[in-house]
C-alpha cells in the first residue's frame, strides 16, 4: 500500500513538473514571430497555420506570445526559409519541397513522387527515424522542423485540356514544384513553382497551362475551374503532403524543455487537426465543383501512370547524386516505404479496396 502511494505521489509529481506553466507576466514572455508560406485566411493551408500560431500561445498560456505574417506580409512566401534561417524572424509555416534548390533532400519531408501517403509518412517521421535525418539536414541551415499538417493525397491537377496519354503532357505549362514537377520536366512539361497566391492569375491568364494545388477543399476556394476544367484525381507527385514549421536552431535551443514541448505539442495537435479537416471536406467539395462549377473529373490512364513512374525513377537516381545526405535521405525513405507501404498494403489497402467494391464507393 504505501509502495503504491508513493509511485501514484511520484507520478503526480513529475506530471506537474511537465504540465506546470511558469509564472507569465508582459517581461518574461516570449516573443515567435512566424511568417508563412499561404495566404491569410485561405481556407485548409492559410486557417491551419493560423490556427497552428494561436495555438502556441493558448497552450503556453501567454508565455510564448506569437506574431502570425501571411505570404507577403513580412516577407516574400519563398523568401520565409531564409528569413528564419537568419534569425530574424523565428518560424515559418511552409512545405519543405520548396526548399529544394537549397537541397533536394528537403523534398522528402513534404512529399515525393509516388511516396509515402500521410499515414506512413507520418510513421517513418515519428517512429522510423525519419525526424533524425530531418534534423540532420535542416540543421545544416540553422533550423529544426516540425510536422504540422498534412493535406492527404492531393489531385493529380487541373488542365486547360484532357490528357488522354502521356503525349498530351509534352509542351504544357504547369505549376508543380518539388521532385514532382521534375518527374513532370521529364515528360515534356515546363514547369514552374509559384506560391499559392499567383496560380489563379497565372493559369486565367494563359501564363500556365495546368497546375496543381491541394485538393477539392482548398482547390475550390482558389476558383481554378474558372481557367481549367478537367481535374484529376489522385496524383503521382503527392501523395501524403506534409506541411511544416521551421524553427530558427539558435532560438530553438534556447527555449526551455517546457517552451520545446509547448511548441511541439501545438504542431502535433495541428498536424492531426489538419488532415482531419481534408478529409472530412474533400468529398462534399468535390460535389460541389461538379455540380456547381461542371467540373470534369478524369484520371490518367496506366501507361501514363507507367511513364511517371520510369521519370521518377530517374529522378531518384539523380537526387541520390547531388550529396551523401541526399543518398542517404533517399536510401532510406525508399527502405521504409516499402517497410511501411507492404504492412499498409497488405492490412489497410486491402480492407478499404474490398470495402469499396462491396459498397460500392468507387
Amino acid at each position: 500500500m504505501k509502495r503504491r502511494k508513493f509511485l501514484k505521489a511520484a507520478a503526480l509529481g513529475t506530471t506537474g513538473t511537465v504540465l506546470a506553466a511558469p509564472m507569465v507576466n508582459a517581461q518574461n514572455a516570449k516573443t515567435m514571430t512566424i511568417v508563412s508560406t499561404w495566404p491569410r485566411d485561405f481556407p485548409g493551408l492559410g486557417t491551419s497555420a493560423q490556427r497552428l500560431a494561436e495555438r502556441i500561445t493558448e497552450l503556453s498560456q501567454g508565455a510564448i506570445q506569437t506574431e502570425y505574417f501571411a505570404a507577403g506580409e513580412r516577407v516574400g512566401a519563398f523568401d520565409s526559409f531564409d528569413e528564419v534561417s537568419s534569425g530574424n524572424s523565428q518560424a515559418y509555416c511552409a512545405a519543405e519541397y520548396y526548399w529544394v534548390g537549397k537541397h533536394p533532400g528537403f523534398a522528402y519531408f513534404t512529399t515525393v513522387p509516388f511516396g509515402m501517403t500521410a499515414a506512413e509518412w507520418n510513421a517513418w517521421v515519428k517512429f522510423g527515424g525519419g525526424q533524425d535525418l530531418w534534423d540532420k539536414l535542416s540543421g545544416e541551415f540553422g533550423l529544426k522542423g516540425l510536422a504540422c499538417g498534412n493535406t492527404g493525397s492531393q489531385a493529380g491537377g487541373w488542365f486547360n485540356k484532357e490528357i488522354n496519354s502521356v503525349d498530351d503532357l509534352n509542351g504544357l505549362k504547369m505549376r508543380i514544384p518539388g521532385l514532382g514537377g521534375s518527374v513532370m520536366t521529364k515528360l515534356g512539361v515546363s514547369t514552374v513553382s509559384l506560391p499559392g497566391g499567383q496560380i489563379y492569375e497565372n493559369l486565367v491568364s494563359g501564363a500556365i497551362d495546368a497546375t496543381e494545388w491541394v485538393g477539392p477543399y482548398n482547390d475550390f476556394f482558389m476558383k481554378l475551374y474558372e481557367a481549367a476544367e478537367y481535374y484529376y484525381t489522385g496524383g503521382m507527385h503527392e501523395p501524403g503532403p506534409a506541411l511544416s514549421i521551421g524553427l530558427n536552431a539558435s532560438w530553438w535551443s534556447s527555449l526551455t524543455d517546457w517552451e520545446r514541448a509547448i511548441i511541439t505539442a501545438a504542431a502535433n495537435e495541428e498536424n492531426a487537426a489538419q488532415w482531419d479537416e481534408a478529409n472530412a471536406l474533400n468529398g462534399q467539395y468535390l460535389q460541389r465543383l461538379v455540380d456547381d462549377h461542371g467540373v470534369k473529373v478524369r484520371e490518367f490512364d496506366d501507361d501514363t501512370w507507367d511513364a511517371f513512374g520510369d521519370a521518377a525513377a530517374e529522378v531518384y537516381e539523380e537526387t541520390r547524386e547531388h550529396s551523401p545526405l541526399a543518398a542517404e535521405i533517399n536510401d532510406e525513405f525508399q527502405s521504409k516505404l516499402r517497410e511501411i507501404g507492404g504492412f499498409m498494403a497488405n492490412f489497410e489497402v486491402k480492407f478499404t479496396t474490398q470495402r469499396n467494391r462491396v459498397l460500392g464507393l468507387d
